[in-house]
């Protein structure tokens, strides 16, 4: 599982070194690498066998509304083998959707991490902190315990 936050910058190649603590979850999968999408105004990072596992999940979807996602989300996915440097290309047009320039926040989600601008992030925390002031959030954090 990917956990944790770590800020990072991408080299003028547009690659990035992943953290040992994520290399970790990923040297244990069958490949190492990952599947990269977007969503949210950041870059989805899968493993490959997560990313089987949510494409079969995506195929069972028949919703119109799910044919436009499997579209964007699958029609931008890129798989990327990691370097002898632990590192990922990211693409260009990956980049551009995130506003990836320089300053990077990977960020794990459990499941998969996302890397994010440094500015987009810091706007995402902002919007976080507000969130977690509603009282319907509040409940719901409360019943995990916390």
């Amino acid at each position: 599982m990917f956990r944790s936050s770590s800020f990072h910058t991408i080299d003028l190649k547009g690659r990035i070194i992943i953290p040992a603590r994520f290399r970790k979850v990923l040297k244990a999968d069958d490949e190492y690498g990952v599947v990269l999408s977007i969503k949210d105004g950041c870059i989805y990072a899968f493993t490959f066998s997560e990313w089987k596992n949510l494409e079969q999940k995506i195929r069972e979807s028949k919703t119109v509304s799910m044919a436009r996602f499997k579209r964007f989300f699958l029609g931008n996915a890129c798989p990327l083998k990691c370097d002898k440097q632990d590192r990922i290309l990211i693409p260009q047009s990956l980049r551009t959707y995130a506003s990836i320039e320089k300053d990077i926040v990977l960020v794990g989600v459990l499941d998969r991490f996302e890397i994010w601008s440094r500015e987009k992030w810091d706007q995402e925390n902002l919007k976080m902190e507000q969130e977690l002031e509603k009282e319907e959030v509040q409940i719901e954090i409360a019943s995990l315990g916390l």
